[in-house]
């Protein structure tokens, strides 16, 4: 915990500099939710096809999840997916003839949920 996944749009991949915004998003995550810096993983998975509406094309996403252990107030998990937006626009760069749609949430993770660490 916490379990971050970054979908983006595949069109992104040369003007969403992931690893630049998953150093950045790490240290957000502990400030703002108090989680420890060594048990935030993050996932980015970049989807070949979106759709927006009815548009046939020119649309990009990135959605943003953080799954937290409950516990968190509401104004803690805003405060995360306002962050979140934020850095988004530090490490994404303008993608000509794109129209971007970038979304962030924080949702608590099921009390079935376990972990182990190897290695």
């Amino acid at each position: 915990m916490p379990q971050i996944t970054v979908d983006h749009s595949a069109q992104l991949t040369d003007v969403f500099d992931r690893r630049g915004f998953g150093l950045a998003l790490n240290p957000l995550v502990v400030e703002v939710a108090a989680a420890k810096i060594e048990n935030c993983k993050i996932v980015f998975r970049a989807t070949e096809e979106t759709v927006v509406g009815d548009a046939a094309d020119g649309h990009a996403i990135v959605h943003v999840t953080i799954g937290l252990l409950a516990g968190r107030s509401e104004e803690t998990k805003a405060r995360l997916t306002e962050g979140v937006l934020d850095l988004a626009r530090q490490f994404l760069k303008p993608a000509e003839g794109l129209a971007l749609h970038v979304s962030a949430e924080v949702r608590d993770l099921d009390d079935s949920y376990r972990k182990y660490d190897e290695g």
